[in-house]
């Protein structure tokens, strides 16, 4: 396909436009709108982005449709980039459309307070995102009117969908990678709508700076320095928001009372797929009968969160770290725990000890750069101030075990009981 005519796809006919506080002004074609109009899309304006941060920055109460919108607008306006780059473009008609509708729908299967289920064994959103578009008639079919095709869409959402076209490669890489839309949509959003500072980017720089060499995504090299603001800003929103110490608790009670429940059979896997949050709060409310520890669910819900009673650094192979590595021993040790606390605090309930480790974090730098001699070549350790040892120790200083506990257990007795249940 040659630069005019991908440029002519991408732009002509795009008459609905919707406002958006971020990016303004963000267009549609008839049917990618009538792809946005679908059930299963709107339940995503149900769903919370950042989950319960609102508990702390009330201003975050942003969807996930509010978030693929931008996802899409970023995708397509990196593809006009890309576009006006070079003569001939490796792309296809159905394959932009293609393209763009994974952006729009590359959510479609995310749970409420997702963070929440990280480390259950549970299906992952782009897997259930690719299986609704295949399976779904309805969705099978807008998709097809949006002059896409269901089968690309689904493998550019789902990475471990095996596919040898490098078309449908090529837009997995774009939507997945360091300066994917996604992660500049949600830096950006997310600090928008929470207050934060520290998630804007130069995002009009960025995507002008992305090139095609050899069917590569590549940055000009002038532009490293965009690579390390991206990655600072996703260290920073970690820690002033993601991984806030209040957003932690509630996020903790949320998976304590899910892993609970699934070890009682009060709640199934399948019961927790194709939820909003309304519906996913009132099936924790239905089935807490069956399990005490799903009130974890209903004080998250009214603000009711634990506190932080004791906190130290992750250290790999350190005592507590082996003691509650997986969510199996976790549960032990923090049983462990009651029984010590409950000498002294009679009225405490078991559900209401629990241990916090987040998962680790990646901060990615996997990006080609294209030099000033015109050859393609991948980001070094010696080109960016933010290389692998700075991101490690990023990674540590963020990354902390915590116990979780109510407000009348004093931070002497939590410490008291850490150590003795370690030993």
């Amino acid at each position: 396909m040659d630069r005019n005519e991908a440029l002519l796809k991408l732009t002509s006919g795009f008459v609905h436009t919707i406002k958006d506080p971020l990016w303004q002004n963000i267009s549609f074609t008839e049917e990618l709108r009538m792809l946005t109009s679908l059930a299963e899309v709107q339940k995503l304006n149900r769903i919370k982005q950042n989950g319960p941060s609102y508990l702390t920055y009330p201003g975050a109460v942003h969807s996930r449709l509010n978030h693929s919108y931008g996802v899409y607008h970023l995708g397509r306006e990196m593809l006009i980039s890309l576009s006006r780059s070079q003569e001939e473009l490796p792309f296809s008609e159905s394959g932009i459309m293609s393209f763009l509708s994974a952006c729009l729908l590359h959510d479609l299967g995310h749970f409420p307070y997702a963070h929440s289920l990280k480390e259950l064994s549970i299906r992952e959103h782009e897997e259930i995102a690719a299986s609704m578009i295949l399976d779904n008639q309805r969705i099978y079919n807008a998709v097809m009117r949006a002059g896409a095709e269901p089968e690309m869409v689904a493998a550019i959402i789902d990475k471990d969908t095996l596919v040898s076209d490098e078309e449908t490669i090529l837009y997995r890489n774009l939507l997945s990678g360091t300066l994917d839309p996604d992660k500049l949509d949600y830096l950006s959003r997310d600090g928008f709508f929470s207050g934060v500072p520290y998630g804007k980017q130069d995002t009009g720089y960025i995507i002008s700076q992305l090139v095609l060499k050899d069917d590569r995504i590549a940055l000009k090299k002038a532009a490293i320095g965009s690579v390390e603001q991206v990655l600072f800003s996703k260290y920073m929103m970690y820690k002033a928001l993601y991984w806030h110490k209040n957003v932690r608790s509630a996020t903790a009670m949320v998976k304590k009372a899910l892993f609970e429940a699934l070890d009682a059979s009060a709640i199934s896997f399948e019961d927790l797929y194709y939820l909003d949050d309304t519906e996913f709060e009132r099936l924790c409310k239905k089935r807490r009968p069956q399990c005490d520890a799903l009130e974890l669910v209903d004080r998250v819900r009214r603000g009711d969160t634990l506190k932080r009673k004791w906190t130290k650094s992750y250290v790999k192979g350190g005592v507590v770290e082996d003691l509650a590595t997986d969510l199996d021993k976790r549960s032990a040790f923090e049983n462990r725990l009651f029984e010590i606390l409950g000498r002294h605090y009679p009225r405490l309930r078991d559900y209401e000890v629990i241990i916090d480790i987040p998962e680790p974090i990646s901060f990615e730098t996997h990006i080609s750069i294209l030099d000033d001699d015109g050859r393609v070549r991948e980001i070094a350790d010696e080109d960016l101030v933010f290389n692998r040892g700075v991101s490690e120790a990023f990674q540590s200083s963020l990354r902390k075990i915590a116990l979780y506990l109510p407000s009348r257990v004093s931070d002497e007795d939590a410490r008291d009981a850490i150590m003795e249940a370690a030993n």
